[in-house]
């Protein structure tokens, strides 16, 4: 019989190693290897010897008269719009975020908003004690709401006590870190504990269709602590964002089985909890300063749904030999690339100035559509001329200056005609059809990044002259 030994485990990225190490070759963090048993937890058998195997039915992989598995609406939009429709009846959800986000939060009022449609629904806390989630629960007004709560965090302990009576059709484990097995001999929150304490849950829905949300510590970089197996264990990745000072928060889909990954619910941090933004467009430019230079209105689109927000440019002269760039909510080496075609293809000159870059409102800004608004605030803020308080932008900027179509122009025009907007600079092409939009909405196409500048150019000598 094979004996039993131990190996050496990081507890950042799950690399195994044969002896203790410093640093681990793999992620490069030092000071996270500890050891553990190799003989404990699932595969464990196959130190002691492997048992005979069952024979099991196999099934066709498309045509089937099953139904699809319903979906559980919890009657908040925003998260049911990142779900994709709703939780499904097996699936399993990993939710992380910052501590003090609100993920403990949006989970009990989800909870109660589905223990109110007379489902059953439990809520697992291996970080506070009964009491404590119910002080949460009073405070966001949700004391008298069916919901089953425990302080546990045997995943054995767990499962069983969930077998016994009606099948629940949500389970929160908040956290996934605090959960232990006696399957695994080390402590909570080690990088075996964490995967066997998932794969027990993950089994416990698979087998008897029970939603489960796992809730997961994140690390100084803003990723999910544990091993990395975890997230591909589950079956959707949850990332609750938002921005320390600010009441916003962001709740999108960094991987979904069951749904699309590129869709984001918009809440509020009140006194009464998180409540939905049923307009995030109006949010992220109510505050804004239509008359000063450098800001510029980007029609953009986070999955379906498209979104208003403003960029904000601050070119200033730089006392140093390297010129600093800085950039928030948006990528800097974008930013860098637009620097250089402005400055080869449109003679606008920024190299020895510094650049401040941000967008609005705390929102983090992905797509290549958004290079032709923050070229026009970076041209704004040069000439010290605001643009027009009406106009939105929205084009991918090609190295040789030309402006390329992106998808979903009519959707932006659509959004910017909502809001009041009356112009929009968009490639020039098919969606340039303002009166497809609306007749308040003028479009002009733009064909070459060197045209928006001599436009915003020529409205700075238009200011000169008059001052004159």
């Amino acid at each position: 019989m094979a004996k039993p030994h131990a190996s050496f485990v990081c507890q950042n990225c799950g690399a195994v190693t044969g002896r203790w190490q410093g640093r681990c070759e793999a992620c490069g963090e030092w000071n996270t290897i500890t050891e553990e048993s190799a003989a404990t937890g699932i595969g464990a058998q196959a130190a002691i010897g492997m048992r005979k195997g069952r024979v099991f039915e196999l099934s066709g992989l498309i045509e089937t008269d099953r139904p699809a598995p319903p979906r559980i609406l919890t009657g908040i939009g925003e998260l049911d719009r990142v779900t994709g429709g709703g939780f499904v009846s097996g699936s399993v959800l990993l939710l992380g975020g910052e501590p003090g986000i609100g993920k403990s939060t949006l989970l009990i009022q989800a909870c109660a908003a589905l223990a109110a449609k007379g489902q059953r629904v439990v809520y697992i806390s291996g970080e506070e004690a009964v009491d404590q989630v119910r002080l949460r629960a009073q405070r966001l007004g949700l004391a008298k709401s069916p919901v089953e709560l425990a302080a546990e965090t045997s995943v054995e302990d767990i499962i069983a006590t969930l077998s016994r009576g009606k099948r629940p059709s949500l389970v929160v484990i908040d956290s996934i870190q605090t959960m232990w097995t006696s399957l695994v001999e080390s402590t909570p929150g080690t990088v075996s504990q964490v995967r066997g304490a998932a794969q027990a849950l993950i089994r416990f829905a698979k087998t008897t269709g029970a939603a489960v949300i796992l809730v997961g510590h994140v690390t100084k970089d803003g990723q999910i602590a544990g091993p990395r197996v975890v997230e591909h264990m589950v079956d959707a990745v949850l990332s609750f964002e938002g921005e320390g000072g600010r009441d916003l928060r962001l709740l999108r889909a960094v991987k979904n089985r069951f749904g699309p990954t590129d869709e984001i619910g918009v809440f509020e941090m009140t006194g009464r909890g998180l409540a939905e933004v049923a307009n995030p467009s109006a949010l992220f430019l109510s505050a804004r300063d239509a008359a000063a230079p450098g800001a510029a209105v980007f029609a953009g689109m986070e999955g379906s749904r498209p979104l208003l927000v403003e960029f904000q440019a601050l070119v200033a002269q730089s006392s140093l030999g390297t010129p600093r760039r800085a950039v928030v909510g948006w990528d800097a080496s974008r930013l860098a690339m637009i620097v250089a075609v402005l400055e080869t293809h449109a003679g606008v000159k920024l190299s020895q100035y510094d650049i401040y870059l941000t967008v609005a409102g705390g929102l983090r800004v992905g797509e290549p559509a958004a290079d032709l608004a923050a070229a026009a605030a970076l041209v704004s803020s040069l000439s010290n001329i605001a643009l027009s308080a009406d106009s939105v932008f929205f084009g991918e900027i090609a190295l040789s200056g030309a402006i390329r179509p992106v998808a979903h122009g009519l959707a932006r025009l659509k959004e910017a005609a909502k809001l009041g907007f009356c112009r929009a600079t968009i490639p020039h092409g098919p969606s340039e059809r303002g009166e497809a939009v609306s007749k308040d909405l003028a479009v002009r196409g733009c064909k070459h990044i060197s045209g928006l500048a001599a436009e915003i150019g020529a409205g700075k000598r238009e200011a000169a002259r008059q001052r004159d």
